[in-house]
């Protein structure tokens, strides 16, 4: 995705019009935002999907080039690369409107092909900002080879069973996992975590207050984030997956990435953009 961002005191009401304070245009997209922390994780990085053949798909490109994403199964249409529309107020909430594009021309092909045979692939990361068909494929071949596998289910939208039961780890946010709850319980108590996913392993962000670790045997472990001033919020979801897969990888256990999770997105949230905002490799260095 191409983000497409406004900057403004509150955001207008229906039929009003609203002076806003600045406008940018930078890198987004849920998966592409969590492949570029990984890669500033130092992971070996692949992305699978689909961009346009247009400014913005040739900028995407450019910019995973230079992240060091490799980008052997990304394909180019001629529809038009994906854009977000996002707002964000002063106090750094925002609000996000998507139009796929080019994303929802990716081929099932492409995805079984490229999991098959990306060399030493330890895990596949899927977002809901492509069709289900798509995904359910790729967790599919991702078992098939052995691989973990993790949904960060943003943004929402029902899940099937089968996907569910293919997912290592599952990352909501709080709204998110409301949404997913069999009884549709806020992640406000141990039992409402402990009744989130019985049996699997979870993961639920929680903004400022942290995230909570819930492992398959119903044990639940809260960690905390730093406190910062937060001036916008957007991708810092993203940020936190990236990091905890990458730091998987690498070998860490799912409490010392949580951590690093917790501080990188931290970091993220106290600059203004997506991935821009995105701690680089020497910066995580000092925070591990």
């Amino acid at each position: 995705m191409m983000d497409l961002t406004c900057y403004l005191d509150k955001v207008p009401a229906g039929g009003e019009t609203l002076l806003g304070e600045l406008f940018t245009t930078g890198f987004g997209g849920k998966g592409a935002n969590q492949a570029v922390m990984a890669a500033h994780n130092g992971a070996q990085t692949y992305f699978i999907g689909t961009l346009g053949e247009d400014l913005f798909g040739r900028s995407i490109a450019e910019n995973f080039k230079n992240v060091g994403i490799h980008s052997d199964y990304i394909k180019h249409s001629p529809i038009a690369t994906g854009v977000a529309h996002i707002w964000v107020e002063k106090t750094g909430e925002n609000r996000i409107v998507i139009i796929p594009g080019a994303n929802n021309e990716t081929q099932i092909e492409t995805i079984s092909k490229a999991i098959a045979e990306i060399p030493n692939l330890f895990a596949v990361v899927i977002q809901s900002e492509v069709k289900e068909e798509l995904n359910l494929a790729a967790l599919k071949a991702a078992k098939a080879r052995g691989c973990l596998t993790v949904i960060n289910p943003a943004p929402y939208r029902e899940l099937p069973a089968e996907l569910l039961e293919l997912t290592d780890w599952l990352i909501p946010n709080e709204s998110e996992f409301r949404e997913l709850h069999p009884q549709k319980l806020e992640p406000t108590t141990d039992e409402a975590l402990r009744t989130f996913r019985p049996g699997k392993n979870s993961i639920v962000t929680l903004g400022a207050s942290g995230a909570a670790l819930i492992t398959s045997d119903g044990t639940v472990t809260n960690i905390a984030a730093p406190r910062v001033n937060a001036i916008d919020t957007t991708g810092a979801g993203d940020c936190f997956v990236g990091t905890f897969v990458a730091a998987l990888s690498a070998g860490k256990s799912a409490i010392e990435a949580i951590e690093l999770g917790c501080k990188t997105s931290a970091l993220s949230v106290t600059r203004k953009g997506a991935q821009a905002s995105y701690p680089t490799q020497s910066e995580i260095a000092t925070l591990s």
